[in-house]
């Protein structure tokens, strides 16, 4: 079992020590065995786990009970020269750098200060911290909780941890990934005329994607901007063959006024002639501003709330009638880059503002 984690120190703090447990998707069993131990040291707290995903849970027959969720995994370790984003992690006056300080160990701090302090909450308290967000859904944590042990997650409002630089995101968009192979036929590349150059008919394919402009599309009052974009090639054999086969991986990021069917069928409409193959894919979530508990939190710590242009698993929550929404320290066009960082006391206040509300 990892050593215990000091979740009594400054959030600040304890966010680098998060960062300093690699977790790499497929990786996270030490800082889940980190985050375990140190919630079963809360006497306040009913601890379960299952494989690499920990919940804890108070038990008072509060009259509403606030779900807050954070995943533990981070995408692979930047490789540039000079990148800043890595593990372990480093301080640069008040600016933690580090591979998951936006996303989202400062969440997960966040996440953990509450469950160390909040002993005798006035709503009841769910606490997740999951495995494998940042990889296909299939291998979700959450989903694992969902379809095994349901009533964990019950609760009158989830609220995700992704970095929102402190003001509340609703809703957010869908994402899917299709896969459009194309074929040719091999030859020596000394007479590439008895071939047929798979990666070449690629071009009008990558021409379509390159011309295409995206949609911001309004949903009850906030607009959704959607993105299509090529995110993945491959194709040939050898240096002295013309390829016989080929492949581009195709993201689209949809509005939630969309359906997962009907976001393929735009894709599919805009590429006639392509065998697209659907690889993954997640439907957005509405807004829901109309929800009583969403208006209480969007009311304790103000600002005007924004949409989520990214897919998160709060698509996942409303899936199952939980209204959710993303609330978290940080700034999220610095997820995933090599500069990743985050201010220190963006990180503090998230859980003041939590902190007030929940109390």
């Amino acid at each position: 079992m990892s050593k215990p984690l000091n979740l009594g120190k400054d959030v600040a703090g304890l966010t680098a020590d998060l960062i300093d447990i690699p977790s790499v998707s497929g990786h996270e069993k030490p800082l889940a065995d980190a985050i375990e131990e140190s919630l079963r040291r809360e006497p306040h707290l009913t601890v379960t786990r299952l494989g690499d995903t920990v919940i804890a849970r108070t038990q008072m027959s509060r009259p509403e009970r606030i779900l807050l969720a954070g995943h533990l995994d981070t995408v692979p370790l930047p490789t540039a020269a000079g990148a800043r984003g890595t593990v372990p992690s480093q301080w640069c006056g008040e600016i933690l750098y580090g591979r998951g300080t936006t996303d989202m160990k400062g969440g997960v701090a966040v996440q953990l200060s509450l469950a160390h302090s909040l002993s005798f909450p006035p709503k009841d308290l769910t606490f997740v911290f999951y495995d494998h967000e940042e990889v296909e859904a299939a291998k979700s944590g959450l989903l694992r909780v969902a379809t095994q042990a349901r009533d964990l997650l019950s609760a009158d409002l989830a609220v995700l941890l992704e970095p929102t630089n402190g003001v509340v995101e609703v809703g957010c968009n869908g994402t899917l990934r299709l896969r459009a192979p194309v074929d040719g036929v091999a030859a020596h590349s000394a007479r590439a005329w008895m071939g047929d150059n798979a990666i070449h008919k690629l071009a009008e394919l990558l021409s379509v994607l390159h011309g295409y402009t995206p949609a911001s599309i309004d949903v009850d009052g906030l607009a959704y901007r959607e993105g299509l974009n090529a995110v993945g090639i491959g194709g040939g054999i050898a240096g002295n063959v013309i390829p016989d086969a080929a492949y581009v991986d195709i993201n689209y990021r949809f509005a939630p006024d969309k359906s997962v069917e009907e976001a393929e069928a735009h894709v599919r409409n805009l590429l006639p002639g392509y065998e697209l193959v659907l690889t993954d894919a997640a439907a957005g979530a509405k807004p829901g501003l109309g929800n009583p508990a969403i208006n209480s939190l969007v009311s304790a710590v103000g600002g005007t709330p924004q949409p989520k242009y990214g897919w998160t698993d709060v698509a996942r929550f409303v899936k199952m009638g939980i209204p959710a929404v993303n609330f978290g320290p940080g700034d999220a066009l610095l997820a995933h880059s090599d500069n990743e960082h985050v201010l220190a006391s963006d990180v503090r206040k998230c859980l003041g503002a939590l902190l007030d509300w929940l109390t």
